[in-house]
């Protein structure tokens, strides 16, 4: 077991360098000048323009860049936005607890209707419940974030006025979000539950255990369920990531002050230490969910560990 973590530990600490990478690479070769970003070039002389470059380190060397940047990060300094020289990382740590409520509602619906409905739909196939479910799943994997956050603000906050259509404080603002991006997730959840429970339930053991007498809902819901999980859970794990890149979309959409609205601020103001500062969170996030997910392979299957 501890090997198990170890080994996932050392892959996922790899992840995050080679995500750090790649972000800083991306933006560094990125057309346009940070510097015309943060100022009025017409209030200022080329010799000040090329001064502030020089101070900002932009003149130096690629790997020179990196590394200043590298080692800031290991002790805690992300710099300082471009724009109005605020701290990066107190500035997303403002803003991401309202990101982290956002995603872990948006998981959470997506959970209880995806395994709900794609459990229903594999039990009682090829009945009512079973075309809703893949009517859900169709739906859900279509419609675009942005378009179903619009819907939901056009019926329950313009029409019936039941929930407020922008902010995030208090736990009513989350309401209509977390729907619009768990919806989403919901759809790719009932299909692969659907899909992997009809395959668990024609496996030889499930014949076995209802010819010994074993009552349905124990077969289906202790048996079988159990077997169909490990797909489920893995789904929602990459779903996770997918969550934290809608958020873009979504905190835009309803105005709410989360990591994903200052990235999207940040890309339009060329605001780069801003936009390395939340990728590299984002990418931690993304990697820990994995890692969390890997682990609980080993508690929900032991031939898992048996095979480690």
């Amino acid at each position: 077991m501890s090997r198990i973590i170890t080994e996932r530990l050392v892959v996922s600490l790899l992840v995050i360098l080679g995500s750090l990478i790649l972000v800083f690479c991306i933006l560094y070769v990125l057309p346009g000048d940070p510097v015309l970003s943060m100022i009025d070039p017409s209030s200022m002389t080329p010799e000040a323009i090329a001064n502030l470059r020089h101070q900002l380190g932009l003149n130096e060397p690629f790997y020179v860049q990196f590394g200043h940047y590298f080692v800031s990060i290991l002790h805690g300094d992300f710099g300082k936005s471009l724009l109005n020289s605020e701290p990066v990382l107190p500035k997303i740590s403002k803003h991401l607890p309202a990101t982290l409520a956002l995603t872990f509602a948006s998981t959470l619906i997506s959970t209880i209707i995806g395994v709900g409905l794609g459990v229903l739909s594999a039990i009682h196939r090829n009945r009512w419940i079973d075309v809703l479910a893949r009517i859900v799943g169709l739906f859900g994997i279509s419609m675009p974030t942005f378009w179903s956050g619009i819907l939901l603000i056009l019926i329950f906050s313009v029409s019936l006025g039941w929930f407020p259509a922008m902010g995030s404080k208090g736990f009513i603002t989350l309401v209509l979000p977390s729907l619009a991006l768990g919806f989403v997730g919901a759809g790719f959840i009932v299909r692969m539950v659907r899909n992997s429970m009809l395959e668990v339930i024609n496996e030889h053991f499930i014949v076995t255990l209802r010819a010994k007498g074993l009552p349905e809902r124990l077969v289906m819901y202790r048996h079988a369920l159990r077997n169909a999980l490990i797909p489920a859970v893995t789904i929602i794990g990459i779903h996770i990531g997918d969550l934290m890149a809608g958020t873009v979309v979504i905190e835009t959409v309803f105005s709410r002050q989360g990591i994903g609205r200052i990235l999207a601020d940040a890309i339009m103001s060329k605001d780069l230490p801003v936009v390395q500062g939340v990728v590299f969170f984002s990418a931690i996030i993304y990697v820990f969910v994995n890692l969390l997910v890997d682990i609980s392979y080993v508690f929900i299957d032991p031939r898992v560990r048996r095979t480690q």
